[in-house]
């Protein structure tokens, strides 16, 4: 029993302390969308403004309306009552009571400590007919509303246990009834922040589902077009051991049967991998296109030129000779990076660099912004996971690659390839 208490003591602790010192607010840019019950106001003109922007602002107006109301509310009674309060308190007052609802959107947990200490500290006994300024009342409602939707659920808990503990306190006649105006605004709250948690979560886990599809996509469609590669070269074998007994007069047996063994390895080989890579292929049938290979690069050029790109080329080592894998890797991934810069900067200046070297294939293109500048032109609609494609292809190979925006506004992809294949890591 005894941990127990301590435990509860703890949980009170904790929470207490993070409602009234240490808690913090979920940040609220003032860019957010506009809720979907105010999204009319667009038609007015209002609703084409930053929805940040136009909270702060009403709240703003808002708090000074209220000081004007609350300045008139306590000269009208204290007058009727026949007793004398100076301008300058009736002010002070009203601006204590009512500022939290300038606060409240750009900092909701110091809106609420501000109304808290206004309520509890500002005694009105004898000036009306209520134990609390009306004004005050909304703004602690508003702010407690606030806390609820914005902070988690351990800060909202002590706002809750030190806001009816408050009220009891300041005055146990009404404190049934404050208790009720304050359970309100707490549970719609609550309700309103769970939903929206709820509705984060689930977008988050689907841009993970449809990144995670986006790979397994790309890696089947580069399944697809490398099984022509490597069919061929299974073919190959099986055909070189089937004619090189032929080529030689004499010989032996046993090199023959060696070589009738490897033919039929290769045989069922490439049978299994049709078998396994076939569920692979597109519901409408086999892609039965030859594969490209950098000996397109001029075609692919003269295409990116034809949609406005300004295309300079710098080529090196030998290309010619490079393994068909390798060959179609490389061009898919100046193909995507051209198409990029189509969609996102036409019109601007590309720079291609393919290279051999040290048997690594260099490959970089690297585009200025748009013709007009950086935002003149709207992108063209396309693309979706472009990115990811590049880096599945570089490490199905075990090479590297890197796509970073450039300070002058433009996008560089950069990758490297090995010529002879090796294990990605």
């Amino acid at each position: 029993m005894a941990g127990e208490n301590l435990t509860l003591r703890g949980v009170l602790r904790d929470v207490l302390l993070a409602a009234a010192v240490t808690g913090r607010a979920d940040p609220a840019p003032l860019t957010r969308p506009w809720p979907l019950l105010l999204r009319w106001t667009r038609y007015i003109g209002v609703g084409r403004l930053p929805y940040g922007l136009v909270a702060n602002l009403f709240g703003l107006a808002l708090t000074v309306g209220l000081v004007a109301g609350t300045v008139s509310l306590l000269s009208t009674e204290t007058m009727r009552r026949g007793l004398y309060v100076s301008d300058g308190t009736k002010l002070f007052i009203a601006v204590a009571v009512t500022a939290p609802l300038a606060l409240r959107d750009r900092h909701p947990l110091g809106a609420w400590r501000l109304s808290f200490l206004a309520m509890a500290l500002i005694d009105i006994d004898g000036w009306l007919t209520v134990p609390y300024v009306p004004a005050g009342a909304f703004a602690a409602i508003v702010t407690v509303y606030t806390v609820a939707v914005r902070c988690s659920r351990d800060v909202t808990l002590g706002v809750a246990i030190i806001s009816f503990a408050g009220v009891w306190l300041k005055d146990p006649e009404t404190g049934a009834g404050a208790s009720v105006l304050l359970l309100l605004p707490l549970a719609v709250g609550y309700a309103v922040r769970v939903r929206q948690t709820s509705r984060r979560e689930l977008a988050e886990q689907e841009r993970r589902h449809q990144d995670a599809e986006a790979v397994l996509t790309e890696r089947q469609r580069i399944a697809r077009e490398l099984h022509d590669v490597v069919a061929h070269h299974m073919s190959m074998i099986a055909i070189q051991a089937e004619a090189a007994p032929y080529k030689v007069e004499t010989v032996p047996d046993e090199t023959r049967r060696d070589l009738a063994e490897i033919r039929a390895t290769a045989l069922d080989a490439l049978t299994e991998l049709r078998r396994i890579l076939g569920v692979l292929r597109a519901e409408d049938g086999a892609e039965t296109a030859p594969q490209p290979s950098l000996e397109r690069l001029d075609e692919l050029v003269g295409n990116a030129r034809g949609a406005g790109l300004r295309v300079e080329t710098r080529l090196s080592g030998d290309l010619a000779e490079l393994p068909p894998g390798v060959g179609l890797t490389a061009y898919r991934i100046l193909q995507e990076a051209l198409s990029n810069a189509m969609r996102h900067a036409p019109g601007s200046r590309v720079e291609v660099e393919v290279s051999c070297d040290d048997g690594i294939v260099w490959l970089g293109v690297v585009n200025g912004p748009p013709a007009g500048g950086p935002g003149s032109v709207p992108p063209l609609p396309g693309g979706g996971h472009g990115l990811v494609g590049m880096r599945e292809r570089a490490a199905a190979l075990g090479g590297e690659l890197t796509a970073r925006p450039t300070s002058e506004g433009g996008f560089a992809v950069t990758a490297s390839l090995p010529v002879k294949a090796r294990d990605a890591t």
